[in-house]
C-alpha cells in the first residue's frame, strides 16, 4: 500500500466550498440553506438559490458529498426567477385562503418589476381586499412557513386539479411525458408552479400588492436594485396591446399551452396558424392605412423595439401595406449610421457598446434626414460590420409621395432626431408580447420567446451556437432596459409581433441547438431552463408557416428576406 494512501472510515461530514472562498464543513445531508446561514453572507441581496457544481439547485438541496456552491441572490437573474415564482405561490395561496372562489391569473410582467394579475370567478378585488391580501401575505412571511416540495403520481395530480376545477392545468397535463408531477405545498395549499422555490416564506421580504387598471399588480424588486421596489408606472399602450393579444386568443380558442397542444394533436394547426397570421396582417394593414391618412403631415416613420422582435419583417410588410394605400416608402437602417469601430463608446467591461446612442453618428443621421425631407438627393452611408468602417451606400431621394421609414434600436429616443420637427415624425414600437401562458399560474416570459427566436436565427444566419447567443443575451438585455423599454410609451402605436402558435414551431428547431451546450458550461443552466419549459409544447412542423410570416425572419425561408424598399 502506498505511503500516501491508508484505510479509513466512511466520512460523516461534507465540505461546501463557496465561490467567494469560504469553506464550511457539516454533517452529511445538511441543506445548503444551513451552510449559507452558518457562513458569512450579507442579508441583502437575499440569497434564494444556488449553483451546485454548475447546476441550478434550491437551497433545500442536501450536501451528500463535498460540493462547490455559488449562492444566487435577487441580484442574479436565476435567483430573481426563483423569488418571483415563490412570491406568486404566496399570493395564490393567500387568495385561495381568503377568497376560495377566486381564481388568480398571473398574466404578464411589467417593466417596473411587477406581475399584472387578474381574478376570475368573482368581481375584481377592491382596494381594501388587496390590502387584506397583502397583510396576510406579510403575516405568512413573518411566520416563515416552509414551502414543501413533493413528487406525486400523475393521476394524483389530475385528481387534485379536477377537485379545484383547474381546467388549464388538466389540459396541460395531457402533454406530460413523465409519470409524476412536482407539487409545492404552502400551508394547506398545493399547486404546480414550473421551476424552483425558496425554502420558506421568510425569504419573501420585498413585495407589494396594488390596484392596477382592471386588475392588480404583485410588485417585486428588479435585479439591478434588489433591495427595493420600483414605483408603479402607467403603461396604457403596452397594456392595450396585451389586451388585444388576449382578444386574439379568444377568437382562436387558444387560452393556454394546453389548448394549443390540443390543436397540434388533432391536426388542427393549419387553421390556427392562418387565423393568427390574418389577425397580425390586419393589424399591419390598420397601421399602414393610418400612416397613409397622415401622409400630408408626417415624413418620417421611426420603428424600434428590443432584440428579435421582428422589426425588419414588420418594416417590409408595413412598406407593402403603404404601397397598397398609394404611398411610396423608402426604408433606411439605423445601423448604417454606426460610427467607425474605434470611435464606438466602451461599456463597463471595456468592450465596444454598439447599443449606446453615441455609437451612432447622430449629426450625420439628422443631416441626411433633413436633406431628404427637403427633396435633395443623398448618398447614404453603409456600415461594414466586418471591417468596422463606414462605406458608401445607395443614393436616394424622396418626393411628396414618399414616406421615409427608419428602423433601429433608438427609434423612440427623443435624442435620436432632435433636429427633426416632432410633428413630422411617427413612432412605432414593435415587440413580441406573448400572452400565451402554460396555465393561469405559470406565465411564459416575453423575453424567453425573443431569446429562442434569436438562438434559431443566429444559428441559421450567423453561424453562432446557442451557447454564443445565451452568453451575449444578458448584455443585450441591459441595453434594452437602458435604451428601449424606458422610451416605449413614446410610441404613437405599438405592434405585437408574437404569434400564438410560434413556440410549438420553435420547439423542434431550438431543442437540438440547446442540447449541444455541455453540462458544466455557464450557459447550460439557461439552456436547461429553456428546454424544461419547451417540454410542455407539442411540436408543430415549420412547413405550415407561411413564407411571408414574421416568424420566417428567425426560422428561415422568408420570401421577404431579399426584399428592399428604396422607393
Amino acid at each position: 500500500m502506498s505511503q500516501n494512501i491508508w484505510p479509513t472510515q466512511p466520512r460523516i461530514t461534507a465540505q461546501v466550498k463557496f465561490s467567494d472562498g469560504q469553506v464550511l464543513e457539516g454533517p452529511l445531508n445538511t441543506t445548503i440553506a444551513d451552510f449559507v446561514r452558518a457562513g458569512y453572507f450579507p442579508a441583502e441581496p437575499i440569497p434564494v438559490a444556488c449553483l451546485v457544481n454548475g447546476q441550478l439547485r434550491e437551497l433545500t438541496y442536501h450536501a451528500d458529498r463535498d460540493l462547490n456552491v455559488q449562492v444566487l441572490t435577487l441580484a442574479d437573474s436565476d435567483g430573481m426567477r426563483v423569488y418571483r415564482r415563490s412570491l406568486a405561490l404566496l399570493l395564490i395561496a393567500v387568495a385561495n385562503e381568503l377568497f376560495p372562489k377566486a381564481q388568480i391569473v398571473i398574466d404578464y410582467g411589467l417593466n417596473f418589476g411587477a406581475f399584472y394579475c387578474e381574478v376570475e370567478g368573482r368581481q375584481p378585488f377592491s382596494r381594501a381586499e388587496l390590502k387584506q391580501i397583502e397583510q396576510r401575505m406579510r403575516e405568512l412571511v413573518n411566520a416563515n412557513l416552509p414551502i414543501l416540495k413533493q413528487r406525486i403520481p400523475l393521476d394524483e395530480a389530475e385528481q387534485l386539479f379536477k377537485a379545484r376545477h383547474a381546467d388549464d392545468k388538466l389540459r396541460l397535463l395531457k402533454s406530460r411525458r413523465k409519470p409524476y408531477l412536482t407539487i409545492y405545498t404552502l400551508g394547506q395549499y398545493r399547486d404546480y408552479l414550473h421551476g424552483y422555490m425558496v425554502p420558506s416564506t421568510g425569504y419573501l421580504k420585498h413585495f407589494a400588492v396594488d390596484p392596477y387598471l382592471d386588475g392588480f399588480v404583485l410588485r417585486y424588486p428588479r435585479s439591478s436594485q434588489p433591495d427595493q421596489l420600483q414605483p408603479c408606472v402607467d403603461y396604457p399602450q403596452l397594456v392595450s396591446v396585451f389586451n388585444e393579444y388576449g382578444d386574439w386568443m379568444v377568437k382562436l380558442g387558444v387560452k393556454d399551452v394546453g389548448a394549443l397542444n390540443e390543436r397540434v394533436v388533432t391536426n388542427n394547426m393549419m387553421e390556427t396558424i392562418l387565423v393568427s397570421e390574418a389577425l397580425q396582417e390586419l393589424r399591419i394593414a390598420q397601421i399602414g392605412t393610418l400612416l397613409a391618412s397622415l401622409q400630408n403631415k408626417i415624413q418620417l416613420v421611426l420603428i424600434s423595439g428590443p432584440s428579435s422582435s421582428g422589426k425588419t419583417t414588420f418594416s417590409k410588410r408595413l412598406a407593402i401595406q403603404l404601397m397598397a394605400n398609394g404611398v411610396q416608402p423608402i426604408a433606411m437602417g439605423l445601423d448604417d449610421f454606426i460610427v467607425d469601430r474605434e470611435k464606438t463608446p466602451l461599456d463597463e467591461a471595456g468592450e465596444y457598446d454598439y447599443e449606446h446612442i453615441q455609437a451612432f453618428d447622430l449629426e450625420l443621421l439628422n443631416d441626411v434626414l433633413l436633406r431628404l425631407m427637403r427633396g435633395e438627393t443623398v448618398t447614404l452611408p453603409h456600415y461594414n460590420f466586418i471591417t468596422g468602417k463606414r462605406e458608401v451606400g445607395d443614393t436616394i431621394s424622396m418626393s411628396d409621395q414618399h414616406l421615409l421609414i427608419v428602423e433601429g434600436i433608438h427609434g423612440l429616443n427623443p435624442d435620436l432626431v432632435p433636429h427633426i420637427p416632432s410633428d413630422k415624425v411617427y413612432r412605432i414600437y414593435v415587440s413580441a408580447l406573448t400572452q400565451l401562458n402554460l396555465d393561469r399560474h405559470n406565465r411564459i416570459a416575453t423575453t424567453d420567446t425573443r431569446l429562442l427566436r434569436r438562438i434559431i436565427r443566429d444559428a441559421k444566419q450567423r453561424g453562432y451556437t446557442a451557447r454564443d447567443t445565451i452568453n451575449r443575451w444578458p448584455k443585450v438585455r441591459r441595453g434594452e432596459h437602458r435604451w428601449i423599454f424606458s422610451y416605449q410609451e413614446n410610441a404613437d402605436v405599438m405592434f405585437n409581433s408574437a404569434l400564438v402558435y410560434e413556440l410549438a414551431v420553435i420547439k423542434s428547431l431550438a431543442e437540438p441547438l440547446l442540447l449541444q451546450i455541455e453540462p458544466g458550461k455557464p450557459e447550460h443552466v439557461e439552456a436547461k431552463r429553456l428546454l424544461s419549459f419547451l417540454q410542455w409544447f407539442e411540436p408543430c412542423s415549420d412547413e405550415l408557416v407561411p413564407d411571408n410570416s414574421l416568424l420566417r425572419e428567425f426560422i428561415g425561408g422568408s420570401i421577404l428576406q431579399d426584399y428592399n424598399v428604396r422607393g
